[in-house]
């Protein structure tokens, strides 16, 4: 009797840690460079689903390079988001949406008073499907006459940034100096 006791109680058991796993939000990934990267994430670690936000580099040719060395603009990297979300609660053409709406996508290696090829504006596509939707507002914002230089990359290697650059403005309050939403997108 007490086997079969233990044995149901082991069974109650895996079955709750099965329940468990199962809650677990399901996660996808996005990565968007849209100038510095503290007011890109400012804004997407805001969004509707977004469940976590990580400031890095991507789109380079060093390996694990220090922010010191992106700033140069000799790495060819750019500075980086790569947002984690819960798809459903929020989509990836909703964040691309937003991505859109929180810099100036006409604006070749800058945003705003920074300079060089680390502030381009780039999408780094996971996937064809990323890639199709981010292209499909590509071709919207230029039928509404934008002149788009945004990048549309196949996403490679991510490499964390330093500490202190995660969650910037939460941590130094304040809020982005080059970064602010304006609605783009007519539909």
């Amino acid at each position: 009797m007490f086997t079969l006791l233990l044995f149901s109680f082991q069974i109650l058991l895996s079955n709750a840690e099965t329940a468990t796993m199962s809650n677990e939000p399901k996660r996808e990934i996005a990565i968007f460079a849209s100038g510095c990267f503290w007011g890109t994430e400012y804004y997407m670690k805001r969004a509707e689903g977004v469940i976590s936000t990580e400031v890095g580099y991507i789109g380079g040719h060093v390996e694990n390079p220090s922010y010191r060395q992106v700033c140069t603009g000799t790495t060819g990297h750019a500075e980086a988001v790569r947002v984690v979300y819960d798809p459903s609660k929020t989509d990836y053409e909703t964040l691309c949406r937003l991505f859109f709406e929180t810099h100036d996508p006409t604006q070749l290696n800058r945003q705003g008073p920074d300079v060089g090829t680390q502030y381009r504006s780039a999408v780094f596509v996971l996937d064809d499907e990323q890639r199709k939707i981010t292209e499909k507002l590509v071709r919207k914002l230029i039928d509404q006459g934008l002149q788009v230089v945004t990048e549309v990359n196949e996403a490679k290697e991510f490499y964390v940034a330093e500490d202190y650059h995660q969650d910037y403005y939460d941590n130094k309050g304040g809020t982005p100096y080059c970064h602010s939403y304006t609605k783009r997108f007519n539909d």
